[in-house]
């Protein structure tokens, strides 16, 4: 089987076409950063730098492709909605057509849990409950290029979606990082309570489900699936947990909700009116995200993939931590 990994050169995607070489398969790969995918090159993996923005290109990667397992996309809170649309829809759209002229069989879609944000506390939230409204411009871009891949099944193409939740473990650049340098310069609060229970999802594990998609049929294929680890846990114990593993003071400090959210609009506002619209340290969706009680029903896939979480929370915290301590130690080459 030959398949091509977008996003190769982030998180998920790197990590995924890693495993996916490791199981024989024969890989190519795109990416923003060649640097950043040189050890995949080095293990096998066929590297085609250019931008998915660009529909011949995609064609060309698509060429003699059995499945697609599609991670590039725009992540985050801020900035305009045609930024995350061009990501997240257009580049979408582009794979699509791609899949469907070089006869791929089969696409799968990461997408993202941010669909469900509205703000609230959800628990065991089932894929069909999608709010009426979105959050923010990357949820709303996120659920229509859900749409636009699914509309491709009537077109012959075999299709599955993702939807994981709080993915962690070695290679981890955008969960747990942004929090210890917000520790580091004495900024992490401990928002409301601190007893809000949310889903984590081992990278391990979701590798797993990733390449279920890859070879199941039949039931498996046309839906979308949540993905986690199947068993929520305090979010400030496995902050602190990081933290004490790293050597870092614990977050002891609260901050009431209502407080948080208030100076979380008030960043937003003044944001809005500086020159260039930096983006604020502080977000209203953050706060909520770090507050609220938050978890996923896994049983479809658990049912339809056969998935069964094999790496637990901790075992995938300690392996951010030992990969973060080995990137923090490494030396530095200057000019």
């Amino acid at each position: 089987m030959k398949i091509l990994v977008t996003g190769a050169s982030g998180f998920i995607g790197g990590r995924f076409a890693k495993f996916a070489l490791e199981q024989g398969l024969s890989v190519r790969i795109n990416g923003r950063r060649p640097e950043a995918v040189e050890h995949l090159v080095k293990h096998g993996a066929q590297f085609v730098q250019g931008d998915l923005g660009d529909p011949l290109l995609v064609q060309r990667l698509c060429r003699d492709i059995d499945v697609v397992v599609h991670c590039a996309g725009a992540v985050g809170v801020w900035g305009n909605y045609q930024h995350f649309y061009q990501a997240n829809v257009t580049v979408t759209e582009n794979v699509i057509k791609a899949c469907l002229g070089q006869k791929v069989r089969r696409l799968l879609h990461l997408s993202s849990p941010s669909i469900y944000f509205d703000g609230q506390a959800h628990v065991g939230i089932k894929e069909g409950q999608v709010p009426k409204r979105f959050s923010d411009h990357y949820g709303a871009t996120k659920y229509l290029a859900e749409e636009k891949v699914f509309a491709a099944e009537a077109l012959g193409l075999e299709v599955i979606a993702y939807r994981p939740r709080f993915v962690t473990g070695a290679g981890d650049t955008n969960i747990f990082p942004r929090l210890i340098d917000m520790q580091r310069k004495g900024r992490l609060s401990i928002i409301g309570n601190g007893l809000n229970q949310v889903d984590f999802t081992s990278m391990q594990n979701l590798n797993d489900a990733l390449f279920s998609g890859l070879m199941d049929t039949g039931p498996a294929l046309g839906k979308v699936y949540n993905i986690s680890n199947g068993t929520p846990v305090p979010l400030w114990d496995a902050v602190n947990y990081v933290l004490q593993q790293l050597n870092l003071p614990p977050v002891t400090r609260h901050l009431p909700y209502g407080v948080a959210y208030a100076a979380a609009t008030l960043n937003e506002t003044l944001c809005k009116l500086l020159p260039g619209r930096p983006e604020p340290s502080l977000f209203r969706l953050g706060v909520a995200v770090m507050a609220k009680d938050f978890s996923l029903d896994i049983s479809r896939a658990q049912q339809h993939l056969n998935y069964a979480p094999q790496v637990s929370v901790w075992a995938a915290l300690d392996e951010f931590c030992q990969w973060w301590k080995a990137t923090q130690s490494a030396p530095r080459l200057t000019h």
